[in-house]
């Protein structure tokens, strides 16, 4: 976990432990992903966890929605655990949770987490009946739960009560307000049902996801002013491309500076054969954009103007930020502290030198028309100029140079 965040005011109380993360009482934000495969397909979901933990993803969620699915979730975790990956797998459970894992308690077993959905778990006198089965199950096999509300799937027995008695009032509150509050209402009073039925308070994570920015704003402001349970943060749905990446950042970046939320998970729909990762990167860079944690050395660079009509500095700027992204995962064994790297490939003289001189090191290419040569500062002094055809080559070369030199090497290596 990362040692690195600012203080900041936290809603939470209770600390969960999933199987070695530490969700919520002041530790740092936790980033996770979901897969997309059918987890039947127990060769793809090894995969793409593996791709998921590899991109950062400290908390990976699988769906259990099948016999097939519930059975290949032991097989999943033990491929992992045989290829050196020990990312927590979190269940999804809707409809028939409480079936498959009284016919399958190896899956129980296998799962770090259970993830439940109170207005999926059944109709009617059913409902209470299998969300106390599930809730059975995690107080045998001593797992926690997510208890996850989405608007999508809301109880509609509890809107519809909420409903008729706001309609009762003699001012009454919009529908909107009544749905708001049917869903924080749906996440504490499960959360209290379940400590009831015997699962500790520090087992217990929350959410109530909806799918635009200011309802998810209102809703998660009111339910960490009436919980003390970590909150897992998300907009369900977001949406494809930067649509998906701008209104989760709105949303969320608003409630973290709040000191809300204690796990975090950025949901994209990803392009056709898209990569999947994208979203714990932008989960990542959002929580080290707003200083809350560190991941990886982040690149400052300049968008360009009349003064850079060559291409060549963004090349520069995009090969940088990928060196730097490929060489994390042996940097951050190796070297202490390494994830704050600060890094920038300016474009011309306006403002090249100026923030070069605010990162730990950073290059300042020629504009148009200035001379062929880019001064390379390292914290604050210019200690290099580079020209010729190997700029790019020279600086990452200088970048392996300063980690090394500068980030002590950790006991073990």
């Amino acid at each position: 976990m990362d040692s690195h965040s600012p203080q900041r005011p936290r809603h939470t109380t209770f600390a969960v432990d999933v199987a070695g993360v530490r969700v919520g009482g002041g530790a740092p934000i936790v980033v996770q992903s979901m897969t997309n495969t059918d987890t039947a397909d127990i060769a793809a979901t090894v995969a793409q966890v593996r791709e998921l933990a590899g991109a950062g993803s400290e908390l990976v969620r699988v769906t259990v929605n099948t016999d097939a699915a519930a059975a290949a979730v032991p097989r999943i975790r033990a491929a992992l655990d045989a290829q050196g990956c020990s990312v927590p797998l979190i269940g999804d459970f809707h409809f028939n949770g409480h079936k498959l894992l009284r016919d399958h308690p190896d899956c129980a077993q296998a799962l770090a987490k259970l993830r439940i959905n109170p207005g999926n778990v059944g109709r009617g006198a059913k409902r209470d009946t299998q969300f106390a089965e599930l809730i059975e199950f995690a107080c045998r096999y001593e797992k926690p739960v997510r208890i996850g509300v989405n608007w999508g799937s809301l109880d509609q027995e509890l809107l519809a009560r909420l409903m008729d008695a706001n309609s009762a009032l003699p001012e009454p509150a919009s529908a909107q307000q009544v749905m708001r509050e049917a869903l924080v209402r749906s996440a504490i009073d499960s959360a209290a049902r379940a400590v009831e039925l015997g699962l500790g308070s520090e087992r217990i994570i929350l959410s109530a996801k909806v799918s635009t920015v200011q309802d998810l704003i209102a809703v998660y402001t009111d339910l960490a002013a009436r919980t003390r349970h970590p909150l897992h943060l998300g907009l369900t749905e977001a949406g494809l491309g930067s649509k998906g990446i701008v209104a989760s950042s709105a949303a969320l970046a608003i409630l973290l500076q709040q000191g809300i939320g204690d796990t975090i998970r950025i949901s994209l729909t990803p392009d056709p054969a898209g990569d999947r990762t994208r979203e714990v990167i932008v989960a990542q860079e959002l929580l080290q954009t707003m200083g809350l944690r560190s991941f990886a050395p982040l690149v400052t660079a300049c968008p360009g103007c009349g003064r850079t009509t060559s291409s060549y500095f963004q090349t520069l700027a995009q090969s940088i930020q990928e060196h730097l992204r490929a060489r994390m995962p042996e940097w951050r064994r190796t070297h202490v502290g390494v994830e704050d790297l600060a890094v920038a490939v300016m474009g011309c003289v306006v403002n090249g030198p100026g923030e070069s001189k605010q990162a730990n090191i950073g290059i300042s290419l020629p504009g148009t028309g200035e001379r062929p040569v880019a001064p390379v500062y390292e914290d604050g002094v210019k200690t290099v100029t580079l020209k010729g055809e190997r700029i790019a080559e020279e600086f990452q070369q200088l970048v392996e140079q300063y980690v090394a030199r500068s980030y002590p090497r950790r006991a073990s290596q």
